[in-house]
């Protein structure tokens, strides 16, 4: 896995052969884990939403009783953000496949991670929080990340992508309280 991810993190061609040649071992090697390169690039998808769950989760802990709403949810952006900035390979790997259900880990980490926002916006928005408002937030965040990403947006400086983000998100907070 290890080595998988710092291969997608170079550039580098990308193949179990390669793999294995970056983590010393013999080319038959992965096939003993995963078996194929799709077995391998779901693990490492899942791997990379356990991450941004973590990070995710990090930012929800750390957050001081009674943040705005508008606050939080903008550091829960930059968040996800930073993440596909700081690990570009993953981040594609993880959202640049159609959905499998056939693949109920990847189906369970990205399941996981939907439902702690969810949960943010429950707590956030008693009785008032949408699976639109989820979507809309989502949408937002995700679509940044992919427009720094894809040069669109230029991916720093970091104090600048953070402000993009939170005027972003105050001004969708703001449409929906009209």
């Amino acid at each position: 896995m290890t080595a998988a991810i710092e291969i997608l993190e170079a550039g580098e061609a990308y193949s179990m052969r390669a793999v294995a040649r970056r983590a010393g071992v013999s080319p038959t090697a992965p096939y003993r884990h995963f078996a194929d390169r799709d077995a391998l690039d779901s693990a490492v998808a899942v791997e990379g939403f356990q991450d941004l769950r973590d990070a995710v989760s990090e930012v929800l802990a750390g957050a001081p009783p009674r943040t705005p709403p508008v606050d939080l949810l903008s550091e829960l952006g930059v968040t996800y953000v930073n993440f596909a900035l700081r690990r570009p390979a993953v981040f594609r790997l993880m959202f640049g496949n159609e959905c499998d259900e056939a693949d109920s880990d990847r189906v369970q980490a990205s399941q996981a991670l939907h439902a702690l926002l969810n949960d943010v916006l429950d707590l956030l928005f008693p009785g008032q929080a949408s699976p639109e408002l989820a979507t809309a937030l989502w949408s937002l965040a995700h679509g940044l990340a992919f427009l720094h990403l894809d040069g669109k947006y230029r991916p720093e400086p970091a104090d600048e992508v953070a402000a993009r983000i939170r005027a972003s998100v105050a001004a969708i907070l703001d449409l929906n309280r009209a």
